[in-house]
């Protein structure tokens, strides 16, 4: 049992949690599309697929009490004979609980971590909606987002260091 001093030392200013909280609410898909453009004549040719794959990933604060939403969005291009095969885009999203944390931590939890977690659940779409298309099942590389964004942050420092020179 504890008293109302003993909840005051394990909350921060503003009834702030002293401790950093992490937590997934929900996940779910925002948008999916699919086309095949060129379909039924690409089925009755020669299969040599090309693919190329866009990852892109925004996330936004719902309250000021720390509920974001991170939205990742994946494209898939596929062509054969250079003439696009199928088009899939999809919008995979969740809300999570982030509060607590260093501004460094909080972007790298925001652009890495939570897409992190998004990606097998997008991945998952388009199998189903490549495979529903007609087509062979798509099965998506890992993607390591911790690199990309360590990736980004370094074009972003060497874009601050050129503009200061």
């Amino acid at each position: 049992m504890t008293d109302n001093a003993d909840q005051a030392a394990v909350k921060g200013p503003e009834n702030v949690p002293a401790q950093p909280e992490f937590s997934l609410q929900k996940i779910y898909t925002k948008d999916a599309s699919f086309e095949s453009p060129r379909a039924p004549q690409i089925f009755t040719g020669d299969w040599k697929p090309e693919t190329n794959v866009q990852l892109n990933s925004q996330a936004r604060a719902l309250d000021d009490q720390g509920l974001h939403e991170v939205e990742l969005s994946v494209t898939v291009t596929t062509t054969s004979h250079e003439q696009t095969a199928f088009l899939v885009e999809v919008k995979q999203a969740g809300i999570f609980v982030i509060r607590g944390f260093e501004p460094q931590q909080m972007g790298h939890l925001l652009a890495a971590y939570c897409p992190g977690i998004l990606f097998p659940y997008a991945r998952e779409v388009i199998s189903d909606l490549v495979s529903k298309g007609g087509f062979p099942q798509m099965l998506l590389a890992p993607v390591n987002f911790d690199a990309l964004y360590a990736q980004q942050l370094q074009q972003q420092n060497a874009g601050a260091s050129s503009a200061l020179n």
